[in-house]
């Protein structure tokens, strides 16, 4: 099959990947412009980039495909489809309906729950225990588009975010390889979304950070697996801020909520708004390195029933 693969991240490099291991023709690669990152802030060409380059597949990185020149260039290709994941940007109509099998999707949710830019983040933060692989048919809607085909995977509890989204990006590419050929002979039944089912993953920001205490320590978990790699949630003890990279659950307590009932080698206990208690075991002082709590508290001790605050970072 001719195809045209628009994607940018890490999230979309197994499923390129799968294209070029099925025996794909990738006619050519859609991607971000590079970006400027780490200190020196030299332009680096995103992931999807470099994997192209790397089998001699022409790269093309518009700013929009809104652009006369992008559409001709596509046009020009005469792809049979287009596949797309993580891509980072709408595709017009003018797009859509270019490709004769249409523009398929690797959407990292079970559709219709979790449309939009952050479906793995928001699954783990609202402690969802099951999450999947979406291949849909793209519209002009936001992730709207009719399912083509879905594979499920359990959450694990203590699962972060990040753990999730590796293990999502190689489902997405097992899952696209599986329903192009039943694609491609018209063996696949496009199932409309039920509107009414529909929930949304907004982009991540750092007011997500902040860990209210008075919460359930179930809920604060979550938003600590979730929110990595960034925002990664937050709190402050002793006036110092923190990000909170690891917690655990710490058992039943009695004290007030956002209280430290203890602070060890086994790390740092803090109460919630339930009467239980969440055990921080890894963390990452302003401008510090990231390292187990006890080893943190080495350097700076945090006494037992020191208020944790706000600690936005």
């Amino acid at each position: 099959m001719k195809i045209v693969f628009m994607g940018t991240p890490d999230f979309a490099v197994p499923s390129l990947e799968r294209l070029y291991e099925d025996g794909h023709r990738v006619l050519a690669v859609f991607t971000q412009p590079d970006k400027p990152r780490n200190r020196g802030m030299k332009p680096a060409p995103p992931p999807v980039k470099r994997l192209a380059e790397s089998q001699g597949t022409p790269v093309y990185q518009p700013a929009s495909l809104r652009d006369p020149a992008a559409l001709e260039l596509l046009k020009s290709l005469r792809p049979d489809l287009i596949a797309v994941a993580a891509y980072g940007k709408l595709l017009p109509p003018s797009v859509l309906e270019l490709p004769e099998l249409g523009c398929v999707n690797v959407h990292a949710s079970l559709l219709p729950k979790y449309r939009g830019a952050a479906p793995i983040h928001w699954a783990v933060i609202n402690g969802e225990e099951e999450t999947g692989i979406t291949i849909m048919r793209m519209a002009e809607a936001l992730d709207a588009g009719d399912i083509l085909l879905q594979m499920k995977t359990p959450i694990g509890r203590e699962e972060t975010s990040e753990a999730l989204h590796d293990r999502l990006s190689l489902l997405g590419a097992e899952a696209l390889g599986r329903a192009l050929p039943l694609l491609a002979a018209g063996k696949l039944t496009a199932v409309p979304q039920d509107p009414a089912g529909a929930t949304y993953a907004p982009m991540l920001s750092r007011e997500l950070s902040e860990v209210d205490w008075n919460r359930p320590a179930a809920a604060i978990l979550n938003q600590i697996r979730g929110l990595l790699p960034w925002p990664a949630a937050g709190t402050s003890l002793d006036g110092k801020r923190l990000k909170l990279l690891e917690a655990r659950p710490g058992g039943p307590c009695s004290a007030p909520a956002g209280r430290v009932l203890s602070s060890n080698g086994e790390g740092i206990l803090v109460s919630c708004g339930d009467q239980n208690a969440v055990r921080i075991t890894r963390l990452q002082g302003e401008g510090g390195k990231k390292m187990a709590a006890s080893d943190y508290l080495r350097g700076h001790p945090v006494l037992p029933g020191t208020s944790a605050g706000p600690g936005l970072l």
